[in-house]
């Protein structure tokens, strides 16, 4: 990863030895901060390691902690956007393994909902979750199922009975995702536009902020092109 400053501290991931750290220069502080967050030190490859064998998520979420540190500290920190890529999920042999690739959270698109305008795009992100590759259906429904068939691999009556349960929550999870691909996604043709003219209608009917008594405005008449009559004069 190449900058064009040098950070305080800079958190990169290794495909044989996981996430680590490098320090800009031997600070008691940072020292402090990355063994708080369960960073080891190694002499050799002169970098802060954390433990083998760390969740991909727990690394996730102690790069984020430890960041914020620093940078509440005024230290400036660098990290290496595939830090967020998850490792491949193993699977049965002959199988071929499903590519990873960084997908956005339930809680970034719940996000963007707020920012669209048309069922259409709505309806867009609809899809992103039921992607049969990336979705996060897909992705609930996998996990459920890997969580099963470990409780059934204990062979003892208390796995086999939380397997079977999370069979049936498996298989809830894959009919909510049939459900959801049923509703029909509209096109972008489907959305009809508004005119001027119909704004200015709906601007002058009754709504709950205008009283429905008030007399709407009335159009202006047209124009006569003949000159105005005199003033009448009275006494």
């Amino acid at each position: 990863m190449n900058l064009p400053y040098e950070p305080d501290v800079a958190f990169g991931v290794h495909p044989d030895l996981g996430v680590g750290a490098a320090v800009a220069d031997d600070r008691p502080h940072l020292d402090e901060v990355l063994r708080q967050h369960h960073f080891r030190y190694s002499q050799d490859l002169d970098v802060y390691l954390l433990p083998e064998g760390t969740p991909h998520n727990t690394a996730v979420r102690t790069v984020a902690a430890a960041s914020r540190e620093f940078q509440r500290s005024g230290h400036t920190v660098a990290a290496d956007p595939r830090i967020m890529v998850p490792p491949p999920v193993p699977t049965p042999n002959g199988v071929a393994a499903r590519t990873t690739q960084p997908g956005q959270s339930l809680t970034a698109l719940t996000g963007e909902l707020h920012e669209l305008r048309r069922s259409a795009d709505v309806a867009d992100v609809l899809g992103q979750i039921l992607d049969e590759h990336h979705g996060a259906v897909g992705d609930l429904e996998e996990f459920v199922d890997t969580a099963a068939a470990w409780c059934e691999r204990l062979d003892t009556p208390g796995g086999r009975e939380l397997g079977q349960h999370l069979r049936t929550i498996a298989h809830h999870v894959a009919f909510l995702g049939d459900r959801l691909a049923d509703v029909p996604h509209p096109k972008p043709t489907d959305v009809p536009s508004v005119t001027y003219t119909a704004r200015a209608r709906a601007a002058v009917e009754s709504s709950p902020k205008r009283p429905a008594d008030l007399a709407a405005v009335p159009e202006e008449a047209p124009r006569s092109r003949d000159a105005p009559p005199s003033p009448r004069r009275t006494r």
